[in-house]
Order: C-alpha cells, then structure tokens, then sequence
C-alpha cells in the first residue's frame, strides 16, 4: 500500500524509538504526558518524568531544516517552558532531542536567536543517532513528504 505525502508515521516511530534511547542513556523512562489546561483543553509532551522532573519534546528530522521547520522546534521549545513554568514552576530539565546533527545545529549556534532563546531558558539540546535502517525509513518519507 502507498502512503501519502503527508503520513507521518516514520518520523512518529521514529520519535518513539529516540525517546526509548535517551530513557536508557538517563537510567530512567520517558512518557508521552498530557497536561490539562483551562476550558478542557490539554498539552502534550513527547517525553515526560516526573523523578527527576524531565519534560522532552523530540524531532526525528534528519538534515538541516528548511523553512518553517525551525519554527517546529522553536514551538517545541515554547511549549517545554509553557509547561515547566505552568505545572512545575520552572524546576524541570527541558529538553529538545534530535536525531541528526546538521538538524540540531541551527540551534546551536551562538550567532542566531534561537540559539540564544535556548540558552537563556536552559533547554538542552541532546542528539541520539538513528540505526541506519531507522534513518534510511526517515529519509524516505522525507521525500515522499516534500512538496
């Protein structure tokens, strides 16, 4: 069966497998974890514990984002903070996981704003390399996916 441009499911198990990997490399395990907020309405996180408080969000692009793609992480970003401030007054590890390299460096770099914004509210980037079966299935649906 063919998939369509817009299924996302690679990059939905992809996400799932690079949490599992940061859950062993921490000792701990990592949940998806809804928050409720006013009028019925709820957060997720892609990563959650609660012992140590870690709160994760994970983007299993691979190459250099192009686009509103920063904007992705950037929302990513906003969100961990939203949460750590909301539900555990700022206490919490926040932490953007990425499974590429030249994926995770636009944020990285000292000379943009991103970076910066990161920095100043103590998100941490992590980067968990896929196995190359996992990272040929992304790369895959990153071209089925273009438009």
């Amino acid at each position: 069966m063919t998939k369509s441009a817009g299924d996302s499911s690679e990059q939905q198990n992809a996400e799932e497998w690079l949490l599992r990997e940061l859950s062993k490399e921490l000792g701990l395990k990592l949940i998806k974890q809804k928050f409720d907020l006013e009028g019925a309405r709820q957060i997720e996180l892609d990563g959650f514990c609660e012992s140590p408080l870690i709160l994760c969000e994970a983007w299993s692009h691979i190459g250099r984002p192009v686009g509103c793609q920063k904007d992705k992480v950037m929302t990513d970003a906003l969100k961990l903070i939203f949460v750590n401030k909301l539900f555990y007054k700022d206490e919490g590890e926040c932490i953007l996981l990425f499974a590429d390299h030249d994926a995770a460096a636009p944020f990285q770099r000292d000379e943009n704003w991103r970076s910066q914004c990161l920095k100043d509210y103590d998100i941490k980037i992590k980067i968990i390399g896929f196995t190359e079966e996992i990272k040929a299935k992304i790369l895959e649906a990153q071209e089925r996916q273009k438009r």
